[in-house]
């Protein structure tokens, strides 16, 4: 792409990849949403503290799905004159508001433990309560499968931030099945709460790694090391390449933004230089096909103001 043409190509994004994102985010929604129901049942049954974390995590999972839901099909809309450039930065909004539940959570299930190690109360029908959180962990490990299988194929960012917390409430749902039983087997008043005082630990964790991803894409962070490494070296094996300068990326949502000033013999035409820059283009596109890439054609020791970092 060349001079102007700013427009983002969505149509990159195939209707079978855009489908799978939107189901991805409608089985998220109600997975969360059938979890809460059958822990909430439980956590009345049992009076766990530990089923209690697991279940206001499964409530700040149907908000954060739910906008995720909204954020999916929004960053999926193509550009239009107000947003010549998409509507990617959808996505790591929604992210910066899941990494805001996520917390919330957290502190709550921090300060339901630490009132439950004061006043330390058994578990009641910890079986029930076990079987519940079998059941939950096979709901949502076949979650996690499906939506690791859609972000393979489409890179979402929203959905890996999904994907992130469900991956947690496995290990959440695996520690409460612990607490239940040190409590039913064992007669432990302490273990509930410490485990539950774990899992907000590790909600945190989460949060905060959500948080700085999503911040770094709002910010327009450049491509890892590797992938400018290797834009540079496909630009640069055209056999009519001098070299690159002035290499610029960044990435919002499902769309990249790769800019770069291409090297040329300055002796050669216009409409040549515009075949390689195509060319190379195309090359780029090979390995980065949901990219947007914008090249301008340089002569060959030409001196111009570079811009500071570029490459």
């Amino acid at each position: 792409m060349h001079g102007d043409d700013f427009n983002v190509d969505t149509s990159r994004m195939s209707p079978k990849h855009a489908r799978l994102m939107r189901l991805a985010t409608v089985c998220a929604v109600l997975v969360a949403s059938l979890l809460i129901a059958v822990k909430l049942a439980t956590w009345l049954y049992t009076g766990s503290v530990s089923i209690l974390s697991s279940l206001a995590d499964s409530m700040i999972d149907v908000l954060a799905s739910l906008i995720n839901m909204y954020a999916v099909h929004h960053s999926l809309q193509p550009a239009d004159k107000e947003h010549r450039f998409g509507h990617g930065k959808a996505e790591p909004l929604a992210g910066l508001a899941q990494a805001a539940f996520i917390t919330g959570t957290a502190i709550f299930i921090l300060m339901e433990a630490s009132d439950h190690m004061v006043n330390q109360r058994v578990v009641e029908h910890a079986p029930e309560g076990i079987a519940v959180m079998l059941f939950s962990i096979f709901v949502t490990f076949a979650l996690v499968f499906f939506q690791r299988h859609v972000i393979r194929l489409t890179g979402s960012v929203a959905i890996s931030a999904d994907q992130l917390h469900y991956k947690g409430d496995v290990l959440i749902n695996g520690s409460v099945i612990l607490a239940l039983v040190a409590s039913d087997y064992m007669g432990s008043t302490f273990i509930d709460p410490v485990i539950a005082g774990v899992i907000a630990l590790y909600i945190l964790y989460c949060a905060a790694k959500i948080g700085r991803d999503s911040l770094n894409l709002l910010m327009d962070s450049e491509l890892p090391d590797a992938d400018r490494k290797k834009i540079r070296e496909i630009a640069t094996s055209h056999p009519d390449v001098c070299d690159i300068h002035d290499l610029r990326t960044r990435s919002s949502g499902l769309q990249t933004f790769i800019q770069l000033h291409l090297e040329m013999d300055g002796s050669i035409t216009l409409n040549e230089a515009h075949k390689i820059a195509e060319e190379v283009m195309h090359k780029i596109l090979e390995v980065f096909p949901n990219a947007e890439v914008l090249i301008h054609e340089d002569p060959e020791g030409v001196d111009e103001e570079r811009v500071q970092f570029g490459d």
